[in-house]
């Protein structure tokens, strides 16, 4: 079995060598001299001998990480763990595919990266594959109704969005980040119907489980649509012809889409057992619902369109029930720490939410770095009503956008009540329930618990002369911004 992985490898990166000559469609610019530079030996079967006999890699198995860990859903060959497993192969060349439907990545591609990181930290490489062209056509796994068309400056702000988040979270030396537009500009129509599409059966296209879905819908599926499997798969196909790519990953509803592609590359090169398709299963709840959509919409990745506070917040309000698994699919903590987690929540005297804390601060460092969860950390506490930690304009500003927030002159807060302020601000629906609040403790200025109905606004309450915090209870908060008296 080790030698027949052996074997299967080496052919996989001789097909990506050798099968430039075949006679399918290529781009005038898809010569040989863009074929990676470790392509380049005479003998690449003996190159992997060489590896095998003075390898000293410590590699680890990342399916079997995967799997471990509950992420691994399907593969289109079992070669490929065993690939993972052979240490005197080389390293597969992984990638997974974003389209730039919007500015930002959102929680659903979180698990994309997650996937393409443990790749890497297992001594692998990664691509990230812009989908430039494919996002104008629209990936129909998963929707009910066919995606509005995007222009191509919409096009161009999110896929420099995308590209930018990627490289921060993955590293930009780390990851190779390519756009299929730039192969796909100089496809002809004609040369790709005669050459890959005549590869690509009917009867498998619609048999693929996206596609029946919307035929059986009542808006049906577009002609654009339906090629959008064919897309992808020539996708992987010139991945693996032209950069030696030997493996796509994607979530479960992508599976379709990645045997498109390995079919794909079996007929047009005749290469069988060369390249591979790994899923990973999709976000939920314990109860079945979609993980990553809050009150507000979809959980982004880029913080000038969700601030790390609120990411670390999304996270920090995961339930019981949950917070173990995310633990397992989110985070890279060592199993043994997880599973230490897991046992010290059953255990008398454990302190609620600290699980909670532990998978926010993992997450959040790795979508916005340590700069990243060091903002989240000090308006959390800052935030916090009772915390001793002093309000200041810049703390306040950094989470002014996650706050409901009203505005007021100067001179109409200053000696207003705080039961008459946090009506006036929305904070509170009436002034008996402020007072009632009050009384059980639970209404507090600037963190500060309001132990009368007497207090008054002060000059001395107001942040640099320009803001109050006021809080109803842990969670309810309204920011309240001062103006200059007229």
């Amino acid at each position: 079995m080790r030698m027949a992985a052996v074997v299967t490898t080496s052919r996989a990166f001789l097909y990506s060598h050798h099968y430039h000559s075949l006679p399918f469609f290529l781009p005038s610019f898809f010569t040989a001299s863009r074929v990676p530079p470790r392509f380049h030996t005479r003998n690449p079967i003996l190159l992997s001998a060489v590896k095998c006999m003075h390898s000293s890699s410590g590699r680890q198995n990342v399916v079997d990480i995967l799997e471990e860990r509950g992420l691994l859903e399907s593969l289109t060959s079992e070669q490929l763990r065993h690939a993972c497993s052979d240490h005197s192969i080389p390293p597969l060349k992984v990638y997974c595919g974003f389209d730039p439907t919007a500015e930002s990545l959102h929680l659903g591609n979180l698990l994309g990266l997650i996937v393409l990181s443990w790749f890497q930290r297992c001594g692998h490489q990664t691509v990230a594959l812009i989908g430039g062209a494919t996002a104008r056509v629209g990936d129909p796994s998963g929707k009910s109704l066919e995606r509005p068309e995007l222009d191509l400056e919409t096009l161009s702000r999110n896929t420099s969005g995308i590209t930018n988040t990627i490289g921060k979270i993955l590293g930009s030396s780390g990851v190779s980040i390519l756009n299929n537009y730039d192969w796909w500009k100089e496809v002809r129509l004609l040369d790709f119907l005669k050459d890959v599409g005549r590869f690509a059966r009917v009867g498998s296209m619609m048999a693929k489980e996206s596609v029946k879905k919307r035929l059986e819908s009542e808006q049906g599926m577009s002609y654009t649509e339906f090629t959008y499997q064919l897309l992808q798969g020539y996708d992987f196909l010139y991945l693996f012809r032209s950069e030696g790519t030997n493996v796509q990953i994607g979530g479960s509803d992508q599976w379709g889409n990645i045997t498109a592609g390995t079919e794909l590359i079996r007929k047009i090169l005749r290469a069988d057992d060369a390249a591979y398709g790994l899923t990973f299963r999709l976000l939920l709840k314990s109860d079945g619902t979609k993980f990553g959509k809050s009150e507000d919409g979809a959980i982004w990745l880029s913080p000038s369109m969700l601030s790390p506070y609120k990411f670390y917040q999304y996270f920090f309000s995961v339930s019981d029930a949950d917070v173990v698994r995310f633990l397992k699919i989110l985070t890279f903590l060592d199993m043994n720490d997880i599973k230490q987690i897991e046992s010290d929540m059953k255990r008398p005297g454990y302190l609620p939410n600290t699980a909670q804390r532990r998978l926010a601060e993992e997450v959040t460092r790795f979508v916005h770095g340590q700069d990243g969860l060091d903002e989240a950390l000090k308006a959390t506490e800052a935030l916090r009503p009772g915390a001793d930690t002093k309000l200041d304009w810049n703390t306040m500003q950094a989470i002014s956008e996650d706050v409901p927030s009203c505005s007021f002159p100067y001179h109409q807060v200053l000696d207003l009540s705080v039961v008459d302020l946090s009506v006036s601000s929305g904070l509170l629906d009436s002034k008996s329930a402020a007072r009632r609040l009050l009384k059980q403790g639970g209404l507090y200025l600037n963190n500060s618990r309001v132990d009368t109905e007497n207090k008054r606004i002060e000059s001395q309450d107001i942040v640099d002369g320009k803001l109050l915090l006021l809080s109803a209870g842990k969670k309810n908060k309204v920011l309240v911004r001062i103006s200059s008296s007229s």
